[in-house]
């Protein structure tokens, strides 16, 4: 055989057997219609505005798989207002996902989806996720349940935690971590701990007024009531006009029983910040607690008027309104929830 017969013979052997390569490897899943592709954005604003379908466009985005994962994990934002069998069944499925940043996004939509003993379950066994990023989110979507709700795994929550705070403790020049390193050794009554995290964290960042919060809190946990009084009064002193110290205030005084006087200065920080949805949730439940039904009721409706998509203000105006005997209104309200999600519990459960 000529040497050109022979070249002319391997070639075609070389393209037969690219061609069957192609054909066995190649993807045969089916690729996304141009419509989903391009109703990524659309999807996205509808849940996030309170649209009606929105639930429904939401799963059917989060049924693809084509998204990059910050698209991904952007969808998880907007479920937890979207309750269903279906979202949790999602939301369980990217538990698994390649991607930590994904796992990361579902875990934390689950925390919002899931009472405490189901969440514990769902979430737990992933305190033996091979990413550390995803381990530490678990922890920080469980810790503040309870012994009994843990059950089984209070063990490897205990490790994974002194794992966590041992990896916050290297980030000395991260303020952000500092901050959460002291929140977590709170959280265990560790205040010596505590203590110099939070004072690493004002070293780094002076400013930072949920630090401040996060001592006035630890002092309190100490028994110091006068001088977490006191951190507060000369901050307020310094900026009146901080929305925030107010709502600090508010949460200073509900907190030693003063709830008349909490209920103004969550007015003011709500009077400073007007767009701000939880300080108008927290007056909305004060002026609740307080039995000033009517207006709660008016800054609930003023919240989903502003932020349809609110579930947990919808829920709550429903209680109200179902308090007072208003059930035309509950009817409204529940009509309107399922334009939003025909799947959501609440109305499947109905008056």
């Amino acid at each position: 055989m000529s040497k050109q017969r022979q070249y002319t013979l391997v070639s075609l052997i070389l393209l037969v057997v690219l061609g069957l390569g192609g054909y066995f490897w190649r993807d045969d899943s089916p690729a996304p219609t141009p419509a989903l592709k391009h109703s990524y954005a659309k999807a996205v604003a509808m849940a996030h505005n309170g649209q009606p379908g929105a639930a429904r466009v939401l799963y059917q985005q989060l049924q693809r798989t084509d998204l990059s994962p910050i698209r991904r994990a952007d969808l998880y934002a907007e479920l937890p207002n979207y309750p269903s069998p279906l979202a949790l069944k999602l939301a369980s499925q990217d538990l698994r996902h390649e991607d930590p940043l994904v796992r990361r996004a579902a875990v934390a939509s689950m925390q919002a989806l899931l009472p405490d003993a189901q969440r514990s379950l769902a979430l737990a066994p992933l305190l033996e996720d091979e990413d550390h990023s995803v381990r530490f989110a678990v922890v920080d979507a469980l810790l503040e349940l309870s012994p009994d709700d843990i059950g089984l795994y209070f063990g490897p929550l205990q490790h994974t935690l002194e794992q966590y705070q041992q990896a916050l403790a290297q980030q000395t020049e991260d303020p952000a971590a500092q901050l959460h390193l002291a929140q977590l050794y709170l959280h265990e009554n560790n205040f010596k701990d505590a203590s110099a995290a939070l004072e690493r964290t004002l070293q780094l960042a002076p400013d930072n007024l949920q630090a401040l919060a996060v001592k006035v809190q630890l002092l309190e946990r100490q028994g110091q009531t006068d001088a977490s009084r006191q951190i507060l009064a000369n901050a307020l002193q310094l900026q009146p006009d901080s929305a925030f110290l107010q709502h600090e205030l508010g949460r200073w005084l509900l907190r030693h029983g003063q709830d008349e006087y909490a209920l103004l200065a969550f007015a003011r920080a709500l009077e400073l910040e007007p767009d701000n949805n939880e300080y108008r949730y927290t007056l909305a439940t004060s002026l609740h607690q307080l039995e000033q039904v009517e207006p709660a009721q008016k800054q609930l409706e003023a919240l989903l008027s502003r932020d349809p998509a609110n579930r947990k203000a919808r829920v709550l105006l429903i209680a109200y309104w179902k308090e007072t005997g208003q059930m035309q209104n509950v009817q409204v309200l529940l009509a309107q929830l399922e334009q939003l999600n025909p799947d959501d519990p609440l109305v499947q459960q109905g008056l």
